[in-house]
């Protein structure tokens, strides 16, 4: 039994070669997983990545063209929904307007003639801070605390594996941010598995033990979030989970800790360790927050990646930091995140400024960047750029 006596442990779900096609579409191609028992498990991707899909798959509520799925051990590919070991908790609370709140979260209960079935609401709606109100409507509730009903009536039918459907995405940031501590601090509590699917990279890094980002039907990366993001593997999750500075050029070197990697006549340093390829023709990346910004030449050094002269093309201030897009000659447009240590922005438009960073905080990915996808994926930003850019080397007698 977890903390408290709530609920009993989790349990682990496997997925063994799952496929599913649709006429003319393959929404998941040969998909392998294992998901431990008591984990907090994020599937992270866009829209018609296969995320939702798989949920609905280990849910029962579609029938996969091939493959296994395992909970606890158990085989239950073939088993209808209402017989596993699953509940879901939708975007769409889905409570019952007409009811209390112990009401609807003692109704699934009821109907299967469990026992105390209104003192097990009650010990579920204590676990997420919401017993005070259990004779109030839905719609004498926020948002926020609707979601929590709907997260303790999926909880008090003890399921060993718990389905989160995008829960949070029809909540102010805000309230997603504080609901992303408390879905944590609740699964800490009752030990129960929870597979959340999510477009929401924060969300799943900051709630999750293990994100697997997909894309396309497959799992481009599987890991810790910290791995994920300081370590991405290819250059879909370098800039899907987050946003990367990537470049592409010839390794012209290495030694036994690093690889020199030649992007338009610079020597760009990558530490092996963090590279996932150390020969032929590379994709490198740095972070933004990664970057620092100089108004004049850095000292040229073993530890350092120096890019520059450029031109500052667009400054945007966002309180916590300040986003600078530098123009660099042959390599394109820089994002660069400065935190806002002074009063205001370092430089302002049009300023000649180098970019630097610490060789290991770079990275190398395991395939190579498409045109256009070197700026982060962002069309607003980029059009913007690309607008004052093109107003500033008017200016300046370059256009």
């Amino acid at each position: 039994m977890a903390a408290g006596g709530f609920a009993e442990a989790g349990a682990d779900l496997e997925l063994v070669g799952i496929e599913k096609r649709f006429p003319g579409f393959t929404a998941i191609e040969e998909l392998n997983l294992t998901i431990p028992a008591g984990s907090f498990f994020a599937l992270l991707g866009p829209s018609g990545c296969g995320k939702t899909t798989t949920l609905r798959l280990v849910a029962g509520l579609e029938e996969a063209t091939a493959g296994r799925i395992l909970i606890g051990g158990n085989d239950v590919t073939s088993t209808k929904a209402y017989q596993r070991p699953v509940n879901t908790v939708f975007q769409s609370y889905a409570l019952f307007p007409h009811m209390s709140i112990i009401d609807n979260v003692a109704f699934g209960l009821r109907r299967r003639k469990i026992d105390d079935a209104t003192g097990k609401a009650h010990e579920a709606l204590r676990l997420v801070e919401l017993d005070h109100l259990a004779a109030r409507k839905p719609s004498q509730l926020s948002g926020g605390q609707q979601q929590r009903v709907a997260l303790a009536r999926a909880i008090v039918n003890r399921p060993a594996l718990l389905l989160l459907d995008e829960p949070l995405g029809a909540l102010d940031l805000k309230l997603r941010r504080q609901m992303q501590l408390e879905l944590k601090s609740v699964q800490e509590e009752v030990g129960l598995t929870f597979l959340h699917v999510t477009h929401d990279q924060e969300e799943a890094m900051t709630m999750a033990d293990t994100v697997a980002v997909m894309n396309k039907g497959r799992i481009e990366q599987l890991g810790a979030p910290a791995v994920l993001y300081e370590l991405p593997r290819t250059v879909f999750v370098a800039n899907f989970l987050g946003q990367s500075n990537l470049f592409s050029g010839q390794v012209v070197a290495e030694n036994p800790d690093s690889i020199s990697v030649d992007i338009e006549g610079n020597r760009i340093l990558v530490p092996k360790a963090r590279a996932h390829r150390t020969s032929g023709h590379v994709t490198v990346g740095v972070r933004p927050e990664k970057l620092i910004l100089s108004r004049e030449a850095p000292t040229e050094s073993v530890d350092t990646n120096i890019l520059g002269p450029g031109r500052v093309i667009d400054v945007s201030f966002s309180g916590v930091s300040t986003q600078y897009l530098i123009q660099i000659p042959l390599i394109g447009t820089i994002v660069l995140f400065a935190q806002n240590m002074g009063t205001g922005p370092i430089v302002g438009e049009g300023a000649e400024v180098w970019v630097s960073w610490n060789v290991e905080h770079g990275f190398g990915l395991d395939d190579e960047v498409e045109t256009g996808s070197r700026f982060p994926a962002d069309t607003d930003t980029a059009s913007l750029a690309r607008q004052k850019r093109h107003a500033l080397l008017s200016e300046l007698g370059e256009d």
